[in-house]
């Protein structure tokens, strides 16, 4: 696989050839992969339908281009070093012979218990070995996975399960969490009260806990593990067969299972892994996100091993036991290219230099960031005190539905400019849209990013409902894919996320959609109506604001906000629940009933000087009661 070589001038000549002739630029890169068949043909697409179609006619299984091709010339090389959460423990060396063997094995596991090509598979597992062991054997069988952050509630888990219709649930009896244990077959237990298609649970001791197993329903992973060999045939498959639904937060109704195909999807994610990271033999990569996001997916698991990479997996937090964590794991395995949020910079950077500096990151070549678009201050601090100013930092823009980077320096290569994404990656071909729908042609622009043609790691479908997906991505603008996010461009070209247009919030790197948030607090037997907005925050980028009417009488105002936070928790997860919730008479509206959720935005940060027209609203005296009862 050939990175894009030394000079800005040669990403110039890469870019204008992936452009102007993408079918010959992508057919040169995914040849270089093992087929078991040859596309017919490398690209159909129609973004009015929308279908998108790469590699048509090839055959060809992921996991035989992440592990067996490998055998042959790095069967000793450590594919996944393991980072247990206790730092007195001994980190796990595995390597590309073992990683085949275990993916086998578990392979076999799931067949042996009635799993076949083009089931659905939920995982629900802490970061160890076995969650990306799982993954790749559901790859290897033809199962398409669905793996569910286990951070999530057990209600998130349910609808993630039944919408996906998905036959067997892998877990364990539960996770650590820097000092503390979760149970997490205690939450899957309550989910699968609501959830008929399950047929097996499948449950991995880690913390060895005394958990419920219903007969006929739920085996031990050890047990089942020991009744089957490491020998299993890879199940070949179509090149747009899917290989995996994650979901993500949509602005309304249930979250979304983008759906992800596989030849396209392994070949863009090893390439932009290779290009960004500038991924040299015998480098040390890691990515501290969870395999529960996009970015574990894309950046942990199938890019780097297809690459035939090392990659670290962590299972722990930045903050135990010291928020050195990072820093002391990098020196210990001297990782070279290492990725993270910008939130964890944020909150890393409140705590002594001196946590940085004891630590050798001198084997640092490359730092990255994902989840949200950094701000200055961060930038400044990652790249003085873990860089040394010398490491350049790739701040990358993409999501869950690109697959993989969209927006991106080419680490060495492209000039950095702060907070700034920068460049297109190759085969990429961005547009910056008007309010009025029509492309801004300068070169200096700001508006809303839209995205004109296919590349080949694009979800192809919602899971059930392609209609939402041509509406929620199609329909801004016409035969363009339409990402949600605002966006500038400067006077070099440089490319700048400017934040969500929609009513979805980027908390800690998550997307939140605020609608499940707020039926979730309006479920509250004093709750009248709510409405939640995000605003900023010095280390999560962004936290909720929730304004809720309350109905009764009598109302004990803590009491209802801890009652909040419970339901939210519950029924979406910790991450969802709201740092601030302000009891208020009204929300302001338009005459049609429209939530004017820019003014609640300004309020919740306390940008009030300029609330813009409130004439059109149906009760504007709200706005100033509102105002007051916050700065009260």
């Amino acid at each position: 696989m050939r990175n894009i070589s030394t000079s800005f001038e040669d990403y110039d000549r890469i870019y204008r050839q992936s452009v102007e002739q993408p079918e010959a630029f992508w057919a040169g890169i995914a040849s270089e992969f093992y087929w078991r068949k040859k596309w017919d043909k490398v690209l159909e697409w129609d973004f009015t339908k929308p279908e998108v179609n790469w590699f048509q006619g090839g055959k060809l299984n992921i996991t035989e281009n992440c592990l067996d091709r490998h055998l042959a010339t790095r069967a000793n090389q450590t594919a996944i070093i393991w980072e247990p959460n206790d730092p007195k423990s001994s980190a796990k060396h595995i390597t590309y012979k073992a990683l085949h063997s275990e993916v086998c094995k578990v392979a076999n596991m799931l067949k042996a218990n009635g799993i076949k090509k083009g089931d659905r598979v939920c995982i629900y597992m802490p970061m160890v070995p076995e969650l990306a062991y799982a993954v790749l054997a559901c790859a290897r069988i033809g199962a398409i996975h669905s793996v569910v952050f286990a951070g999530f509630s057990s209600a998130s888990l349910a609808t993630r399960i039944n919408d996906a219709d998905c036959k067997m649930l892998l877990t364990s009896d539960g996770s650590f969490r820097g000092a503390k244990t979760i149970a997490l077959k205690e939450i899957c237990d309550v989910a699968l009260e609501e959830c008929p298609s399950i047929e097996r649970v499948i449950t991995l001791k880690v913390i060895d806990s005394p958990v419920e197993m219903k007969a006929d329903r739920d085996i031990w992973w050890h047990e089942a593990l020991s009744q089957v060999d490491d020998d299993c045939p890879a199940e070949e498959m179509d090149a747009e067969d899917p290989l995996f639904i994650l979901y993500t937060s949509g602005s309304t109704g249930s979250p979304k299972g983008m759906v992800h195909s596989t030849g396209g999807y392994m070949v863009y994610t090893t390439y932009t892994f290779l290009n960004a990271f500038q991924y040299e033999e015998g480098d040390i990569y890691w990515c501290t996100a969870d395999i529960g996001w996009i970015t574990g997916h894309s950046y942990i698991v199938y890019g780097p091993l297809a690459a035939g990479a090392t990659t670290v997996m962590f299972e722990g937090v930045p903050s135990y036991p010291d928020f050195g964590r990072f820093w002391e794991i990098c020196e210990k395995h001297k990782v070279n290219q290492f990725y993270t949020a910008p939130t964890a910079i944020r909150a890393l950077a409140k705590h002594p230099t001196e946590l940085v500096t004891k630590y050798d990151l001198s084997a640092l070549k490359v730092l990255g960031t994902v989840g949200e678009p950094i701000n200055e201050e961060a930038w400044h601090w990652y790249n003085e005190h873990v860089g040394k100013k010398n490491c350049p930092i790739i701040d990358t823009w993409w999501q869950t539905e690109t697959g993989g980077f969209m927006i991106s320096p080419i680490a060495g290569q492209t000039p950095l400019v702060p907070t700034y994404a920068t460049q297109p990656m190759p085969g990429i071909l961005p547009a910056i849209m008007d309010e009025n729908g029509e492309e801004i042609k300068d070169i200096e622009a700001q508006g809303r990013l839209a995205i004109k043609f296919p590349w080949p790691s694009i979800a192809r479908t919602i899971w059930g409902n392609h209609e939402r997906y041509k509406n929620t991505y199609f329909s801004a603008f016409p035969n363009m894919y339409f990402p949600g996010d605002g966006c500038l461009r400067d006077n070099n070209g440089n490319y700048r996320i400017t934040g969500r247009v929609d009513d979805v919030v980027i908390v800690s790197g998550h997307n939140l959609g605020t609608a499940p948030i707020e039926n979730a607090i309006n479920e509250h037997v004093n709750v009248a109506e709510s409405a939640v907005v995000g605003f900023p925050h010095d280390v999560k980028g962004n936290a909720l604001f929730a304004f809720v009417i309350t109905k009764g009488e009598n109302i004990d105002s803590t009491r209802l906000t801890d009652e909040i936070r419970t339901i939210v928790s519950e029924k979406i997860g910790p991450i969802a629940k709201p740092d601030h919730i302000q009891l208020v008479p009204g929300l302001p509206k338009t005459r049609s009933g429209k939530i004017m959720r820019r003014i609640l935005r300004k309020i919740a940060s306390n940008d009030t000087s300029n609330l813009g027209d409130t004439s059109t609203l149906l009760n504007p005296e709200v706005v100033e009661a509102i105002m007051e009862q916050v700065k009260g």
